[in-house]
């Protein structure tokens, strides 16, 4: 279904306009608030002297495989456009992917994933069910290449597990096979369901074609693929890289049940239970602290940049809709 740019209402009455600019000011303040809170709660001085163990040639593929992941993430929106027919240039949909992405591994989904987005793509002229359809694809997206990544992982028996790890191989090989049928459900359902529209909640969701969820799995895979190649980079050599991704994979999960901003604390606990059988503890910590600055803090910088720009450009067009409507 295609999306148009102008389906968001424009609202007249003064107590509304209030209403908005108070909920600017709130969100900025939140955002502020949260960014000041994690900057106080980073260890700088530790964050500097970990990444002066590490070779510059080391740093700079860590950076270079930081900026892959995030155009792959930042892709989905791009399927999203395709999904939608919004008429956003592709250039800005990336930027606004990135900072929201950004955001929303260091502030939280609530914040990055959700708020930010629909503040972002509304103020460029999109209506709030068009947003809602690109934030599906992005979601499913990403979900899909997990589920399909830890289901090889799981299935096959390719992470190295500890003896004393409660699920087990056994365990983890069925949980495997479970998100390979439901991966491979949703596929089936994009070839060959005669239903493609669902509505929810007011909102139309429509069952993409097979080719548009084939290239979602395929940039959701790529996505955790190259950031488990950043932890393994940053790791002492001779460890097994799916036993590494299979522990990301892990970890991610553990990181959205507890809804800690960031997985902080719950990141290097899943890492040091499962691979302290192979790696000393302070090298797994080394690691870890590596990686959060690189594909953390340093996409967080730049991403507050290009906020502050994609704000500007909101504004513009909302001049410009003024200008119009006037």
């Amino acid at each position: 279904m295609k999306a148009s740019e102008t389906d968001r209402p424009h609202p007249r009455k003064p107590w509304l306009r209030w209403l908005k600019r108070g909920v600017t000011l709130l969100f900025f303040v939140l955002v502020g608030g949260l960014l000041f809170s994690m900057a106080r709660n980073v260890d700088w001085p530790e964050v500097a002297t970990t990444l002066r163990g590490y070779s510059p040639l080391v740093l700079v593929a860590g950076v270079g495989i930081t900026a892959a992941s995030y155009t792959a993430f930042s892709s989905y929106d791009l399927l999203g456009k395709r999904y939608t027919g919004h008429g956003l240039p592709a250039r800005q949909v990336l930027q606004l992917a990135f900072v929201c992405y950004a955001f929303n591994l260091n502030l939280g989904a609530w914040v990055g994933s959700l708020a930010m987005r629909y503040r972002l793509y509304t103020r460029l002229g999109l209506g709030v069910g068009t947003v809602t359809r690109i934030l599906s694809i992005s979601l499913i997206a990403n979900w899909l290449g997990y589920m399909i990544l830890a289901g090889v992982v799981f299935s096959f028996r390719l992470l190295e597990l500890p003896k004393n790890w409660e699920i087990g191989a056994t365990g983890l090989q069925f949980i495997g096979f479970g998100l390979l049928t439901v991966s491979f459900a949703y596929l089936a359902a994009c070839r060959f369901s005669k239903r493609r529209a669902w509505h929810v909640r007011g909102h139309e969701i429509v069952l993409p074609p097979l080719r548009l969820a084939l290239m979602q799995a395929a940039l959701g895979a790529a996505n955790w693929t190259l950031m488990a190649t950043l932890i393994y980079l940053l790791l002492p050599p001779g460890l097994f890289f799916p036993s590494i991704l299979g522990i990301l994979l892990i970890s991610a999960v553990a990181g959205v049940i507890t809804h800690i901003p960031a997985g902080l604390g719950v990141l290097e606990a899943v890492f040091l239970a499962l691979l302290q059988h192979q790696v000393a503890k302070s090298e797994i910590l080394a690691a870890l602290i590596g990686y959060r600055a690189i594909y953390f803090l340093l996409p967080l910088a730049v991403a507050c940049l290009m906020y502050l720009i994609l704000e500007r450009q909101g504004q513009e067009h909302k001049r410009e809709n003024a200008k119009q409507d006037g």
